[in-house]
């Protein structure tokens, strides 16, 4: 950041918003050699308020006509119910599938919603408690923006199908179907299978996790610019107009992206029960 006593540039204020509390100051995206604090805590929380928001209404539940709350929860829990039927036809694998879904679904509109907060006010508020206790005055709160999050979300899903995977197929109809899909089971047709398959876990896995990084850190970062140029106000024709400008569009901007941070928690949770009604699925 800049000296003490003046104002950072618009590359340093940039920059330090794009940093995480970490326990080391080399940060990137790709770089997973340190812990992301803040992002840690604020996807444990928030997914913390999902389970107590589901169990509030599961508590709260009657048999006659429903409260605002309920009716809402209901619906939720209606809509992914149907999709689930859908696309993952075992009865019992739903049992399981269906909650994860749901859960996977507002955990991750949750994460994506903070991006709507203003841009400066919990990393004003840690300005203040931050480095009064000795810790570095970094603070982003979009998890989903950050490339950990997101991959360790996606890597939870690969999980999830392998159990399936195994549980439904069994493990030597699953390591038959390694060595066998697509292409067949001649032998010399083994290792170019095994190879797909193994491109496929990949694919899925990273392609899973990039798409919901990328939007939302795509976001995030359109939020801060459109913050500068609120920064940027004076008292001139100039300043006045970015001020304006910055009103508008920050406006328009975050009705825009209810929709994006919304559409991705679906996406994300619709991947999700395609990849796990694929493993039930023999080749």
């Amino acid at each position: 950041m800049a000296a003490a006593g003046q104002a950072p540039t618009s590359g340093e204020y940039v920059q330090h918003h794009l940093v995480h509390l970490q326990n080391t100051k080399q940060v990137g995206p790709l770089d997973f050699s340190v812990v992301n604090f803040d992002s840690l805590f604020f996807s444990i929380a928030l997914g913390a308020l999902v389970c107590f928001v589901l169990w509030l209404a599961a508590r709260k539940a009657t048999s006659g006509v429903p409260g605002r709350f309920q009716a809402a929860v209901e619906v939720l829990v209606q809509m992914v119910d149907n999709e689930a039927k859908g696309i993952v036809h075992n009865a019992h694998s739903r049992k399981m599938v269906a909650p994860l879904a749901l859960t996977v679904f507002l955990w991750i509109f949750m994460m994506n919603a903070m991006d709507l907060l203003p841009v400066d006010l919990i990393p004003q508020i840690w300005h203040a408690a931050g480095p009064a206790m000795g810790l570095p005055d970094y603070m982003r709160v979009v998890p989903t923006a950050d490339l950990s999050v997101t991959m360790g979300l996606s890597i939870g899903v690969l999980l999830v199908c392998l159990y399936y995977n195994v549980k439904i197929k069994g493990v030597g109809g699953w390591v038959h179907e390694l060595f066998t899909a697509p292409f067949g089971s001649h032998p010399v047709l083994w290792p170019i299978n095994f190879a797909m398959q193994m491109i496929e876990f990949v694919a899925k896995t990273v392609s899973h996790g990039m798409r919901l990084f990328g939007n939302l850190y795509a976001g995030e970062l359109i939020f801060i610019l459109i913050a500068l140029m609120g920064g940027a106000w004076s008292l001139s024709a100039t300043g006045i107009g970015l001020a304006i400008g910055h009103i508008i569009a920050g406006s328009v901007w975050a009705i825009f992206h209810i929709l994006i941070i919304t559409l991705q928690a679906f996406v994300f949770m619709m991947l999700t029960l395609v990849y796990v009604g694929q493993a039930h699925d023999a080749h």
